[in-house]
Formats: structure tokens, C-alpha cells, sequence
């Protein structure tokens, strides 16, 4: 495997791009080559037989595309899926999840840890097997926001229906008291200002966005993939519907102009 192939990027829709703008922040050389899966969203809701299913067409597809390692940039597949995959491939993969636990694990004062996600990362336990692995002592409180992914995804991110929403998702875990919240859906980075407004200063909010591109770029060096071109990254989007309005939305998000995204028949992988 070359190490100046891309990285391949994938998520149910628009979410995965938190991702993608911290892998640019602190690997910029690396090009990306990203799906997102807007026909089939959210993926929440929908069962670890499905979700494995998709997962596994996006797989190859983006190994068909000649890519150097996976990012699974959505919590529910991987909490679902990424387990069953891993061993399908002979490329490194990795999820969501583990970056953003350990550091949840490692930040809380008070050991009350809450978590914001979809149904299906919420039900899966996965937060909870991964954080108490750290620290067993913790108390984990989940929450699923079923809602707040489709309102994302309608560009709703300023809106006061997605505040009221974000409000009646995290009224409980603040009677808690938790000290730590972890936006467990890479679509909630994109709700950061109003979830902090809402929960208050004093919570600190995990992001694991964030922690997943430094997890990639550890695994990078490892595997020695690092990309040591010169040349210009060449990012590549592509969406299984809604092209236009992906890309429109992607430009509002990161810094790199996206000038094309193509839509692919997933189905057929």
C-alpha cells in the first residue's frame, strides 16, 4: 500500500464531515476521499444487520478507490459494525467511539459521565463497555436524540427548534449532574455552540471528532503511511443522493473549497 494513497472517510451523511475537517487540521497532507450515505440516513434507528450490511458496500467502495486506511466517522456503525468488518479487510480501520471514551474517562471531575447518540450507538452499550474498561468506578447516563441528526441534516443547526430539542434531550442528564457530556453522533460537533449554551459552561463537552483524527494520525505513523508528497492534497466527495446540496453544505463546514461531489449507487457495491 502506498503511502501517498488517500484516506477513506465514511458516515451516514453530512456528520462525518467534523471528521474530515480535523483530520485537514492536523494532518493536512493527506488527501481524503469521503462518503456519505444521505440516501439511507439516519442510521440510528435501523438494525446491526442493516448496518452492517452498508457498511460493508461503502467498504468496497472506498477500497475500491484505492484507499490506505478506513475512518469509520459515524458512532452508530461503528458501534454496530466496525467489530465485524476489521477482519474483513487488510487495511487498518477505526471507529469513533474509542478516541472520544478514553478521553470522557480521563476528563470527568465527579465521575458522572452523560452521552447524547443515536438509538442504535445508545442501545449498543459501547460507550459504556469502553469507558468503564478505563475507569470502572464511572456512571454512564445515555441519552438517545433521535431528532437532532435529521435537523442537522436540514441545515437547522441556528434554529430554535433544534435548541428546544437539544434542551428536552439533556433536561435528565443535567438533573444528574454530570460533569462531562460526550456528543457521541459526528453530526452533534455541528450543534457544539448551541449544546454548550443549552447544558452550561461548567460541563465540559467531549468531542470525538477531535480525538479520532489524532487516533488517526498515531495510526498512520505506525503503519508508516504517512504521506511524504509534496504535492497538493486532492480531496474527493462523493454522497449516495443529494450531490448539490452536500457539496453546498460542505462549504459551509470546511475550509478546503469543494468544487465536486459525485452521487454513487451504493447498492450496487
Amino acid at each position: 500500500m502506498s503511502s501517498n494513497a488517500p484516506i477513506g472517510v465514511f458516515d451516514s451523511g453530512i456528520g462525518g464531515l467534523t471528521v474530515v475537517k480535523e483530520i485537514m487540521n492536523q494532518i493536512p497532507q493527506e488527501s481524503i476521499i469521503y462518503f456519505g450515505d444521505t440516501a439511507r440516513l439516519p442510521y440510528g434507528s435501523k438494525s446491526q444487520e442493516t448496518i452492517v450490511t452498508y457498511t460493508r458496500q461503502i467498504i468496497r467502495f472506498l477500497m475500491g478507490k484505492g484507499v490506505k486506511v478506513i475512518v469509520v466517522a459515524c458512532n452508530t456503525a461503528s458501534a454496530l459494525a466496525l467489530e465485524t468488518v476489521k477482519t474483513e479487510i487488510n487495511i487498518p480501520i477505526l471507529g469513533v467511539v474509542k478516541p472520544g471514551a478514553k478521553v470522557a474517562a480521563d476528563t470527568t471531575r465527579n465521575g458522572k459521565i452523560g452521552i447524547i447518540a443515536t438509538e442504535g450507538t445508545i442501545y449498543s452499550g459501547i460507550y459504556n463497555n469502553y469507558i468503564n474498561n478505563i475507569n470502572s468506578q464511572v456512571q454512564i447516563f445515555g441519552k438517545p436524540c433521535p431528532l437532532l441528526v435529521p435537523l442537522v441534516e436540514e441545515g437547522l443547526i441556528d434554529d430554535p427548534i433544534t435548541t428546544e430539542m437539544v434542551r428536552r434531550y439533556t433536561k435528565d442528564l443535567l438533573e444528574i449532574d454530570i460533569d462531562t457530556l460526550v456528543l457521541g453522533c459526528t453530526h452533534y460537533p455541528l450543534l457544539r455552540k448551541t449544546i454548550q449554551r443549552v447544558v452550561g459552561e461548567q460541563i465540559t463537552l467531549v468531542n470525538p471528532a477531535y480525538e479520532t483524527a489524532r487516533k488517526l494520525k498515531e495510526v498512520l505513523m505506525q503503519n508508516r503511511l504517512e504521506n511524504n508528497s509534496t504535492m497538493k492534497p486532492n480531496h474527493q466527495f462523493f454522497v449516495s443522493d443529494g450531490a448539490e446540496k452536500f457539496k453546498h453544505f460542505a462549504n459551509t463546514i470546511l475550509s478546503c473549497e469543494v468544487v465536486e461531489t459525485k452521487d454513487v449507487n451504493i447498492e450496487s457495491y
